[in-house]
């Protein structure tokens, strides 16, 4: 019952001086909304980051060999990766959903009425999965067209449109790769654009690995690609890997075999991180909001002084009146907080009503941070003028003009 009332005071008073409650609260509902909008930013910006670096390729997993410095470890032709590996890694560790072996060498073409180089990549069907390319027109060569070494190729769309004009036009084409002539069965794109730094560039040409053979014959592997079916089997397999490829090769042999994982999880320490401090940094606008709640406060207890006189000269008690101003207070906070939130939520809402291919996290977390620090500014910087208010004295107050 005491608290009912305290509550009815205090929206009695409230509703008495609207305008102010609203500008009081104003800073609350700012805060709050920060709050949670600077949370869902720091959620979408981390997880562009994640998709960005997954999209490199599916649960990747790549290998090549590395010579070291020492007498045994210099290199010889034994100790570079084949395709024999990569048929060992499939047959012998488990988990593995694709793989595939690159070659690279280099060519020149005749692009925008001048010779450059274009980078020939020679590899297998799996190559596609793996390193999630997209393709724009036609298709990618299959297992038959390896068996068969047919002559097809792909080709990157920017190095398509400076040879043919428009992608379609590409279809059907013939190109001389090293003085063979292939047709060109597609063009493609990176999933998410590596800007160069992974084998593929801008003007990059695939051909079949067994055709390649017509130009390297010794043997060979530039690469090994392995894709995982789970994500948590990315460590283990990682690790099997390595082993394959040690135990098929002389000891004095130096493979590197790496993931994603540990990008993966960096990036998520650093988005973690970001966030926390952009917390932090909100938070400053609830203390801000919360001295705002104090000093209104404080005038209110002014202004009503004389009724406070009269409550206590009628048997009010000061852990009453205490109350009835530190609930007013948290009401004030409260509002703004729940008001806040209403904002916070709607603007992400909004976004994704307007642009339906992104997704905006909400996160439920910042929600409740939110408004527990809403209440705890309510109840923190309540508490002085609500305890100014339980102490004055009562003659005093009745006197007050």
């Amino acid at each position: 019952m005491f608290v009912a009332e305290a509550l009815r005071f205090s929206w009695d008073a409230l509703r008495a001086n609207r305008v102010r409650s609203l500008l009081t609260a104003l800073g609350m509902i700012i805060g709050t909304a920060s709050v949670i909008l600077v949370v869902t930013i720091a959620l979408t910006g981390r997880d562009y980051i994640m998709q960005q670096i997954e999209g490199v390729g599916s649960n990747l997993i790549y290998a090549f060999y590395e010579a070291g410095d020492k007498p045994i470890s210099r290199s010889a032709l034994s100790d570079h990766l084949t395709v024999e590996d990569l048929q060992a890694v499939r047959q012998e560790v488990a988990h593995v959903r694709a793989a595939a072996a690159i070659i690279i060498q280099y060519d020149r073409l005749v692009v925008d009425s001048a010779e450059r180089d274009v980078t020939v990549i020679g590899t297998n069907e799996d190559y596609r999965l793996i390193r999630n390319l997209k393709l724009a027109v036609g298709r990618f060569f299959d297992s038959d067209e390896l068996t068969n070494r047919d002559k097809v190729c792909l080709m990157t769309e920017p190095l398509a449109k400076k040879l043919y004009g428009t992608l379609p036009d590409a279809l059907g084409r013939r190109v001389k790769i090293h003085g063979l002539q292939f047709t060109v069965i597609g063009t493609f794109r990176e999933g998410v654009e590596t800007f160069g730094q992974s084998e593929v560039t801008k003007e990059t040409l695939l051909i079949p690995i067994t055709v390649m053979r017509y130009f390297d014959n010794s043997g060979k592997v530039d690469q090994l690609y392995v894709s995982v079916d789970k994500a948590t089997n990315v460590v283990a397999v990682t690790e099997r890997v390595k082993q394959v490829l040690q135990n098929r090769h002389r000891p004095g042999s130096v493979y590197r075999v790496e993931n994603l994982s540990e990008i993966l999880a960096t990036a998520g320490n650093i988005g973690l991180a970001l966030t926390i401090v952009l917390i932090l940094i909100s938070t400053i606008t609830l203390i801000i909001s919360g001295i705002g709640i104090m000093n209104i406060m404080l005038v209110t207890v002014t202004e009503r002084t004389r009724e406070i006189g009269i409550k206590l000269a009628i048997g009010a008690k000061r852990r009453e009146i205490l109350m009835q101003f530190l609930v007013e207070a948290c009401v004030i906070s409260m509002l703004g907080g729940l008001m806040g939130t209403a904002v916070g939520v709607a603007i992400p809402l909004a976004v994704r009503a307007l642009a339906g291919a992104m997704y905006i996290p909400i996160s439920g977390v910042s929600i409740a941070v939110a408004l527990a620090v809403s209440c705890l500014v309510g109840v923190v910087f309540g508490v002085i003028p609500a305890n100014r208010a339980s102490q004055l004295n009562p003659t005093e107050a009745l006197r007050y003009e």
